[in-house]
């Protein structure tokens, strides 16, 4: 079986099947062989598990799930690349390429067609361009993936896992911590992808949680609330959420005062419990 982390390999491979990577597909394969390994084991799955990889490239990290798992179903985008994994995957009979783009794709049906009785994961090094895309999908749709472990940009990561009421969070660190507990696992340099990217890059586990982190009177507008909060971020709360949401800036203080937060309070000084008591003073009023 070739060494799909050998650069000579890679580039005979696709020279072989005349595929050339794409800029647009935000493609970079993993050539660092101790890093696929060690993202399937932290992802924790094992027999019993089915596991929903997006954007399998030519398999590399596919391979080491497959190994793991019971059932590895790879959701990828580009056309020319399901000929190239049958040849890098012909050993693995419990491994599916599913040729659709994963924000389009109807993924509750998907694992309910794909893993029916088994506990369900997603694991992948996602495209860079559209991790806060999908991340959000997968969440918002409430689908039954108990976790979620990725590789993104190291930028990202930090955004993603940080604390809401940090100075590190922003608008995504709110949503993701609202469904799901996040954390950074580990770093990765540009030298472990072919090519390098010109980044540092991280992989994150997003545990999912059961019910979500706060009771909100209605979710929709609750994420309203926060993104008009982070519109602005250099200003206050009350200015950024009267700018955002066209509320007068007396009524979002007065708001404030009710929930009992400091009228000249930061997006990120608040937590998710905060943005609760705030939705609920301005009930009504968020149109």
């Amino acid at each position: 079986m070739p060494t799909l982390t050998d650069i000579a390999v890679i580039r005979e491979l696709c020279a072989r099947h005349g595929f050339t990577l794409s800029k647009g597909f935000g493609q970079n394969f993993i050539v660092n062989p101790g890093i696929c390994p060690k993202i399937a084991e932290a992802a924790g799955i094992g027999p019993g598990w089915g596991v929903l990889e997006i954007g399998p490239g030519i398999g590399v990290l596919t391979k080491e799930l497959a190994l793991r798992a019971d059932k590895v179903v790879a959701v990828e985008v580009d056309a020319r690349l399901p000929a190239v994994l049958k040849e890098t995957l012909a050993g693995f009979s419990n491994v599916e390429i599913v040729l659709q783009d994963v924000l389009k794709a109807d993924l509750r049906a998907l694992i309910a067609e794909k893993f029916s009785g088994l506990r369900v994961a997603v694991c992948a090094n996602l495209p860079y361009y559209i991790t806060s895309p999908i991340l959000m999908r997968l969440l918002e749709e409430k689908l039954p993936v108990e976790q979620i472990t990725v590789m993104v940009q190291k930028e990202a990561a930090q955004r993603i896992t940080a604390a809401p009421g940090t100075r590190e969070a922003g608008a995504i660190s709110y949503a993701v911590a609202y469904y799901a507990a996040p954390r950074l696992l580990f770093t990765v340099q540009p030298g472990s992808f072919y090519p390098p990217p010109k980044v540092t890059s991280a992989v994150i586990q997003l545990a999912v949680r059961p019910a979500a982190a706060v009771d909100t009177p209605d979710e929709a507008e609750y994420f309203r609330l926060v993104r008009a909060a982070f519109g602005q971020r250099r200003k206050t709360a009350a200015n950024s959420i009267s700018a955002g949401l066209g509320l007068a800036k007396e009524r979002v203080s007065a708001a404030l005062a009710a929930a009992g937060l400091p009228p000249a309070a930061r997006p990120e000084q608040l937590t998710l419990q905060d943005f609760c008591a705030l939705q609920r003073a301005l009930r009504g009023e968020m149109v």
